[in-house]
């Protein structure tokens, strides 16, 4: 693991490594292997600074911009810093990137025989966000979090040595959900980006339109949506259950705390503001319910493997 332990990070990449601690599930916990902990902070830094620059929340400065080669007057263009990151990318993979969070992804991609595709996918998914900001159906959705989610999973698998076609197929579910159990949380908050990841048709069959979602409470009609999407993900979240079941050891403990995450992120919307209310703040899972909901996962898991 020498490679990864070389890079030397600076402030800005720190400060995007250091956000591990705000997810859902646990990044990279301390009871997997270090091989794995480094490779799984590796493509963590990667997917997060992705998201960084799709979402203008990069690191104050310019550090980023200046890595990557874009001038600082074009810093602000979102899309001219995506191309210019998928330029340092494809260095990854055939001589020397230029982000520290690139050369230090570059270890685990040559170790693990990982490939670009994943890896492009998130960062066409953010430029899917530069230019699609409402989705009209439940499928245009999941089609985008086959983008932005699914390659989170698939190089886990990846990292792991243990991608199968079922595998994949189960994780791809725990992924969706994962990433509509996220946007569950943050309707307010895309919102104020100009983004509605809630789909049209069902806005419109819950009888709900943009100006209730910019309250600063939810109605009864906000939280009975909010209630129909979350029943979606948990739904999806079971289908991928047996993932979890089809591993051993850490690994299992693994992903047992992604699935975790999710399930406990959902009692927490559904117990906002006296059920469904994500408007006022976005709702987080405790840990008394993660290991809640992670104990009764490795039992299913136990009984079925």
């Amino acid at each position: 693991m020498t490679g990864t332990r070389q890079v030397r990070h600076d402030a800005s990449s720190r400060t995007t490594l250091d956000k591990a601690a705000d997810e859902n599930f646990p990044v990279a916990p301390f009871f997997l292997p270090r091989a794995w902990r480094d490779d799984l902070m590796a493509v963590y830094g990667y997917a997060r600074l992705v998201d960084d620059i799709g979402d203008g929340d990069l690191a104050p400065g310019g550090a980023d911009a200046r890595h990557l080669g874009v001038a600082p007057e074009r810093a602000e263009d979102r899309l001219a810093m995506l191309d210019a990151f998928e330029a340092d990318l494809l260095r990854v993979f055939d001589s020397v990137p230029r982000h520290p969070l690139l050369l230090a992804l570059q270890p685990t991609v040559r170790r693990r025989g990982l490939t670009p595709e994943p890896f492009l996918g998130l960062i066409q998914a953010n430029r899917q966000d530069q230019l699609v900001r409402r989705y009209e159906t439940y499928d245009d959705l999941l089609a985008y979090c086959e983008l932005s989610a699914n390659p989170v999973g698939r190089l886990v698998l990846g990292i792991t040595g243990t991608a199968t076609p079922e595998r994949i197929r189960h994780s791809d579910d725990i992924c969706t959900a994962l990433q509509i159990v996220e946007h569950l949380q943050d309707v307010a908050e895309d919102l104020g980006r100009d983004r509605i990841y809630l789909p049209a048709e069902d806005m419109k069959a819950f009888h709900v339109t943009e100006a209730d979602l910019a309250q600063p409470t939810a109605g009864a009609s906000v939280r009975a949506l909010i209630a129909f999407e979350a029943q979606r993900a948990r739904e999806l979240l079971n289908d991928g259950a047996p993932l979890v079941a089809s591993v051993h050891g850490r690994l299992r403990l693994l992903l047992a705390g992604f699935t975790a995450g999710g399930l406990a992120a959902l009692d927490a919307i559904a117990a906002a503001g006296g059920g469904y209310d994500v408007l006022p703040t976005p709702p987080k899972p405790t840990k008394p319910s993660l290991m809640r909901e992670a104990g009764s996962i490795l039992l299913r898991a136990r009984r079925e493997g």
